[in-house]
């Protein structure tokens, strides 16, 4: 089980780490970089060419601003690419995530919200749950344990009142 993580820029780590620490919590082999599509475009092909003969099963591309990482990856490679559009000073993230989202046809990026890195997370965590059963099990527990959990505030609301 091995997912990628790349960010476009160092000040994108703070927001990526999350994600980095769920996959590594289930067992996920993690590789992370920090190549911008822009300034080390070969050293971010060979990356993703290297992606696709390791065993790679998914890549989360974080990226701000004109954001095209998660694009010209899926450019590369047929391993499916998760965008994560990271909040920027001017534009909030909002440039990222439209940068993202509006990818031509035939080359698809799956989109998370706004620095929803976790999420992207999540995201890869399902996709990999197709194939490796323990995963699909783990995230099949977690998600009774986030049902009990919210039964249980359901329950301490409904009770104070």
């Amino acid at each position: 089980m091995r997912v990628a993580v790349v960010m476009g820029s160092k000040s994108d780590l703070a927001k990526v780490e999350d994600a980095i620490l769920i996959l590594k919590e289930y067992g996920v082999n993690v590789d992370v970089r920090c190549l911008s599509a822009h300034r080390a475009h070969n050293e971010l092909v060979s990356f993703i060419e290297e992606a696709d003969k390791n065993s790679t099963d998914v890549i989360i591309a974080c990226a701000g601003m004109a954001a095209a990482l998660p694009g010209v990856i899926a450019s590369i490679t047929v391993i499916p690419v998760i965008g994560v559009p990271i909040s920027g000073k001017n534009l909030e993230g909002l440039d990222a995530l439209l940068s993202i989202v509006q990818m031509p046809s035939g080359i698809p990026v799956a989109t998370v919200a706004i620095d929803g890195c976790k999420n992207a997370a999540y995201l890869a965590l399902q996709i990999l749950g197709i194939k490796y059963q323990v995963i699909k099990d783990r995230l099949i527990n977690y998600r009774k344990d986030m049902k009990e959990d919210a039964l249980m505030i359901n329950d301490e609301i409904k009770n104070k009142y």
